[in-house]
């Protein structure tokens, strides 16, 4: 069996910085020379190669068009490379790890991100152990194919699904949570992989959509939340869909205003997605009766899903010109296992 060949590719973030003694100050480190910086990585049984964008960035400026430059990557590379490595800020990772995986469509490789609290070379950084295990995680292979087929978020010691995943934390190494959906890997004396939660590819040819809609607007629904307010942001013109994040199963105030601006705004062929404000549980509407109001004029339920992968799915499904009814059934099926 020969070894596998993973692609690290680095966006920016945490991760890749290194401090300067001389001035205390952190500086991006040349990810050339990844392998005398991180000597243990030379004990995985993989070959190494790196990529990175000419322009690092932190990840408080990701956007769409840096999205489509990591699948250049990974589609550029597809065929040379068994898994790819993604090193990236941590603030945003799950938005960009969901966004990619709705991009990468059929997806029969890893795609693992990961990133750190602490820089490379800090003393009690987490960043080694992060980049080596997800490396090692990206190399794993079953019958001499990949064992992981998806994209996935690799941090403190666990593997989840990335669009499963919201960061919860800005101080703990324990920094992401994936509430509806198991680990799909736990890392410990040995790596302990949950097979029967891992995404099963079929055998289509990679497919790359690049054409994402961003103007989504994230309404959350709040005690008091003010009608002008509420109609102010709907009403905006730019906005091509709406994610509403509603409070426990689903619900929101009933008031007759709010109803309407909802309506209004379905009726304009706008999309609006419902996702719950709670960590984790799903959207169950009518089961209250200050849901079935939702139900009845076409809110489309967005189930388990986290807020930052009902994001990119609503960019990806707008880019994709679909009708509102096929919209709202796509909306509802999980594509990537995004949803239950």
């Amino acid at each position: 069996m020969s070894k596998a060949k993973i692609l690290l590719i680095y966006t920016g973030g945490t991760i890749g910085m290194i401090k300067d003694y001389e001035t205390g100050a952190l500086k991006a480190f040349d990810f050339d020379e990844l392998l005398d910086k991180i000597p243990e990585l030379r004990l995985l049984d993989c070959e190494i190669s790196t990529a990175s964008f000419e322009t690092v960035i932190d990840s408080s400026n990701m956007n769409p068009a840096y999205w489509n430059q990591l699948c250049d990557f990974i589609e550029q590379g597809y065929d040379a490379y068994d898994g790819f490595v993604v090193l990236h800020g941590s603030d945003t990772m799950s938005y960009s790890a969901s966004a990619v995986s709705f991009m990468l469509e059929n997806l029969s490789k890893p795609v693992v991100f990961t990133g750190s609290q602490l820089p490379i070379g800090d003393l009690r950084t987490d960043a080694k152990e992060n980049l080596i295990t997800a490396v090692q995680v990206a190399a794993l292979r079953k019958r001499n194919r990949p064992l992981i087929a998806e994209v996935c978020l690799y941090f403190e010691y666990k593997l989840y699904r990335a669009n499963r995943t919201s960061k919860i934390s800005a101080e703990n190494f324990e920094a992401f949570t994936s509430p509806n959906h198991p680990e799909l890997l736990t890392s410990g004396v040995h790596l302990t992989i949950n097979e029967d939660a891992l995404w099963k590819p079929n055998k289509k040819q990679l497919k790359v959509h690049k054409k994402l809609v961003t103007e989504v607007l994230l309404l959350k629904i709040y005690p008091g939340i003010s009608q002008c307010l509420v109609e102010a942001m709907l009403n905006v013109p730019c906005v091509r869909g709406v994610v509403l994040e509603t409070f426990g199963a689903g619900n929101t105030t009933t008031e007759q205003w709010f109803i309407d601006a909802l309506k209004a705004t379905i009726k304009r062929g706008v999309p609006v997605v419902n996702v719950t404000q709670c960590i984790s549980g799903s959207v169950h509407m009518g089961n209250y009766e200050t849901s079935v109001a939702l139900k009845k004029m076409g809110v489309i339920n967005g189930g388990d899903i986290t807020s930052e992968a009902a994001i990119a799915k609503m960019m990806y499904l707008l880019g994709q010109n679909l009708g509102p009814k096929v919209f709202k059934t796509v909306f509802e099926t999980s594509l990537r296992g995004e949803m239950s």
